[in-house]
């Protein structure tokens, strides 16, 4: 796993079974945080959660548009993705 220096956007697998998505620039760090319940409010009842896609970008606002392209595929889509990492 990368973890820091960049920006990225990144699938998580909750223990529920759902899929959340979000951005950061460091993935250690925001990964520790969602499973010590840190994270956002979503992942903080669904926990532990597991790292499961990322992709790496440039800038701030690059992850941010793909964060938010990423949020509106469907749940097949986003499994897809998962398998291709």
């Amino acid at each position: 796993m990368e973890g820091k220096g960049g920006n990225y956007t990144y699938l998580l697998r909750c223990a529920d079974g759902t899929i959340y998505c979000g951005w950061t620039n460091c993935l250690e760090e925001r990964l520790r945080a969602h499973n010590e319940g840190h994270g956002a409010k979503y992942t903080r009842g669904r926990r532990p959660v597991e790292l499961v896609y990322y992709e790496e970008f440039a800038t701030r606002r690059e992850a941010m548009q793909r964060e938010w392209a990423l949020k509106k595929l469907s749940r097949k889509e986003k499994q897809r993705l998962m398998l291709s990492k």
